[in-house]
């Protein structure tokens, strides 16, 4: 897809590097992925097309690239043209920081009682260290006595965060997490990193108050962004 004349991979891309990464690798199973990246001279890795989740894809190509286990790697989803380059730098900076954890992700205050109950909003709860302890669709934690009073409410002492779907994993880990059978509640919540939690990892959760730009889901939001990025 275009945006502003350029592949939208492309807007992606130029993110990725302008984080300061050692490597930028672009991971598809898709020709015509290939071919528009090829315009645009990035290196890209060519995956199967039977893989479960973008996880599973990172684990093909750390094989591939032959990454020693204690290499940092942040996944970047493709369809993130907006997504801001130092979110990707604070993901890797905190998992290298982290030495008990094996992946890092991100979270933002939920500002609205309308996001909140929304299922498409993955929620998160976590202890005082910034580990998590549980992701869902569902509203979390459930404020028993302001629900209790009108349930879409957005409490006022509210502390609900929304998890943004950015990771940042082990080279060494993603490779075990390949081998791991996918658990109850990751399929329940259609939520992939509930298995590195049932497994008895850890996740480190940073907060930002810098919102992850708007991705491309539908037609509306790519007709919204070349109208956004043509402007500019």
């Amino acid at each position: 897809m275009q945006i502003a004349g350029r592949p939208m991979v492309q807007h992606v891309h130029e993110k990725a590097v302008a984080s300061g990464a050692d490597q930028v690798v672009i991971a598809t199973d898709d020709e015509r992925i290939l071919q528009a990246c090829e315009s645009f001279s990035a290196e890209v890795c060519m995956t199967r097309n039977d893989h479960a989740s973008g996880t599973d894809r990172i684990a093909e190509v750390v094989q591939k690239m032959n990454w020693p286990d204690d290499t940092i790697i942040v996944n970047v989803q493709g369809d993130e043209p907006l997504l801001p380059e130092k979110l990707i730098t604070q993901l890797a900076c905190d998992l290298s920081s982290q030495s008990d954890c094996v992946m890092s992700t991100l979270a933002t205050p939920i500002q609205t009682a309308e996001e909140l109950h929304d299922s498409n909003v993955v929620k998160l709860v976590m202890d005082k260290n910034g580990k998590a302890l549980y992701f869902s669709r569902a509203a979390i934690p459930w404020d028993r006595d302001e629900f209790h009073q009108d349930k879409y409410c957005l409490p006022a002492d509210s502390d609900h965060y929304r998890h943004i779907g950015l990771y940042a994993y082990r080279a060494g880990f993603i490779q075990h997490y390949n081998e791991m059978t996918p658990c109850v509640v990751e399929k329940t919540e259609s939520l992939e990193q509930l298995r590195a939690l049932w497994n008895g990892y850890q996740i480190h959760v940073s907060i930002t108050m810098t919102p992850p730009g708007h991705g491309v889901d539908t037609q509306q939001d790519l007709d919204k962004l070349n109208k956004m990025l043509s402007a500019q």
